[in-house]
């Protein structure tokens, strides 16, 4: 969960004229940037943030679990997102194949060699902000959510699910195939477009392919490794296979590189004196509910 959520909830419950503006800014940052990712678009992510807030208004003095305000927040805003979203001309029509997202022979063994000529070179490291920002859009927005409430925005699983609507074991299987189109979107070359190679015929290729067949049935189980998701005797089996295969060692840390990608990418702040002019908006829409709120006359007693 990002932090700003933490730090809004408990400036809240402090009940001071400054605190107060200063927990509306960090959940305006929130939200504002929630609205880039899954929107694409600034107008959209702007006018979301400031609906979402307007709505918060009044329940924002209820919430004394950062947990909670998180989930309410995202849950209303994903929904005015997909009512704002305007479509993105990176987005593909179809839904994700696994198959589709399988590396191949010559990319394994090009991710192998990079590893070991240089463990410490990042296959992302060279590509810039806008160029994640596009891989993210160029996702079907149902992957694209999941991917940012759970390694942009940083919650669980289970806040995803609650968030979406979604069982765990359905947010799991978006996250997993999310992060592969993001990793093969970030690893090809900038503008280069992707040719398939027919592999040549021969023992040392079908064993080859045999090989490609064992660790395919390990992919899908990659995400769940990273996020501790895996029971005992998965880890223990998929730990052995890395051990003996650098290949599926080598995926994986192309994955895990993937997943940093994403935690470290901010997207770009609003305007500062927009941004206020909002949030004053916001205070003084706040301090009307809680005037309502002392005023309001209490229900007698049941006798």
């Amino acid at each position: 969960m990002r932090s700003e959520v933490q730090e809004a909830v408990r400036l809240l419950q402090e009940q001071r004229p400054e605190a107060l503006e200063r927990a509306l800014e960090l959940l305006q940052v929130t939200v504002t940037s929630f609205g880039m990712k899954v929107c694409g678009h600034r107008e959209d992510a702007e006018d979301t943030a400031q609906e979402v807030l307007l709505k918060a208004i009044p329940y924002l003095p209820r919430f004394h679990s950062p947990q909670a305000l998180a989930v309410w927040l995202y849950k209303v805003a994903k929904n005015q997102c997909l009512m704002a979203r305007r479509q993105s001309k990176f987005a593909p029509r179809h839904q994700l194949s696994l198959d589709e997202l399988m590396p191949e022979r010559e990319e394994l063994e090009r991710l192998e060699r990079a590893r070991q000529d240089s463990p410490e070179t990042s296959v992302l490291r060279a590509e810039d902000a806008e160029r994640v920002r596009q891989a993210v859009l160029r996702l079907p927005p149902a992957y694209r959510l999941i991917l940012v409430l759970h390694d942009m925005e940083e919650l669980s699983t289970a806040e995803a699910a609650k968030i979406t609507g979604l069982r765990e074991g359905t947010v799991r299987v978006r996250l997993h195939r999310a992060r592969l189109f993001l990793r093969k979107a970030l690893s090809a070359p900038a503008g280069v477009a992707k040719r398939r190679v027919r592999p040549k015929r021969g023992r040392a290729s079908h064993e080859a392919d045999q090989a490609r067949g064992r660790c395919k049935q390990l992919f899908a189980k990659l995400s769940d490794y990273l996020d501790d998701e895996l029971d005992d005797s998965l880890c223990r089996e998929l730990e052995k296979h890395l051990t003996g295969c650098a290949r599926c060692e080598a995926f994986l840390s192309s994955i895990e590189q993937t997943v940093e990608r994403c935690r470290r990418y901010h997207t770009p702040r609003r305007r500062p004196e927009e941004a206020a002019k909002m949030r004053q908006r916001l205070l003084a829409q706040y301090q009307d509910a809680m005037t309502a709120a002392r005023t309001r006359p209490t229900r007698p007693a049941q006798s």
